[in-house]
């Protein structure tokens, strides 16, 4: 991998890691452009790790807000009277919410990383969520803000979460989707998406790196693919957060159904492989 290759898959994940297209599947579409082997456990490896980048960034946006959470939930460990406060029960929601896909991820492994990873999952998996987006927007009531999140919200979106492990669904996608379908307001929706997104991104970059080191993929790539993707990310957390204050999430549904078809063509045509 080339410190060009490296660039350009940081670009890729910081624009599209927290944005509901699917980071996974376009990392996955730009490494098979590149030139790479998609189904390589060294890429693998590598597309999780720079995911330590946006995580970073949006560990930094939303530091006061970390900040608080981890205060009030450390401290309603040991006074109840703590324990009425919604950062304390906040608390409890990213950690019981980031239990599931912890635990399918580690399982599902070999899956993820090889069959899961063929263009023609990506194709599917981009227009297929796509409809669940359209339905979550359109029947979703969308009138509960973040202060009335409860403990079944947080379990939902955290078992939705783990579908997010089809290349090209979303992490984001499917969390903000069953935010919606759960009465949360977008913004709600997207800032809770967020805070789930830390362990589960943290967790897989933890556990891919030695596959990227011991791939070759370099030090040096690995350094530089990070960087940028925080970059990248943290101005793309403080755009999506600006626009789903007034916009439907269906504009993101349109341009994945149109990606996906233009990769199934593609991969009808014989132009590009799957794999």
């Amino acid at each position: 991998m080339t410190i060009w290759d490296s660039i350009v898959l940081g670009i890729v994940e910081g624009l599209t890691e927290f944005l509901p297209v699917s980071s996974t599947g376009h990392l996955t579409i730009a490494s098979k452009l590149l030139g790479l082997r998609i189904d390589d456990p060294s890429v693998t490896g590598y597309t999780a790790v720079i995911q330590v980048g946006a995580i970073a960034a949006v560990v930094l946006y939303f530091w006061g807000d970390i900040r608080r959470i981890v205060v009030a939930w450390v401290r309603g460990l040991t006074d109840s009277g703590q324990r009425d406060e919604f950062d304390y029960r906040m608390g409890w929601y990213v950690i019981v919410g980031s239990v599931p896909i912890g635990v399918v991820g580690f399982l599902a492994k070999g899956i993820i990383s090889g069959p899961l990873r063929s263009l023609w999952w990506v194709a599917a998996a981009l227009i297929g969520w796509s409809v669940v987006m359209v339905v979550a927007e359109r029947l979703s009531r969308k009138t509960r803000p973040l202060t009335a999140t409860r403990m079944p919200d947080a379990v939902v979106m955290g078992l939705v979460q783990c579908v997010a492990l089809i290349p090209g669904v979303s992490r984001s996608g499917a969390t903000i989707s069953a935010g919606l379908l759960r009465g949360l307001d977008r913004v709600a929706a997207t800032r809770i998406a967020f805070l789930l997104g830390i362990p589960a991104l943290a967790g897989a970059g933890v556990y891919e790196l030695k596959d990227a080191v011991h791939g070759g993929v370099g030090a040096v790539a690995l350094i530089v693919g990070t960087v940028v993707s925080f970059v990248v990310a943290y101005a793309s957390v403080a755009w999506l957060l600006r626009f789903v204050t007034k916009h439907s999430i269906e504009v993101f549904a349109l341009y994945r159904v149109l990606l996906g078809m233009a990769l199934l063509i593609l991969l009808t045509a014989g132009t590009i492989s799957a794999t």
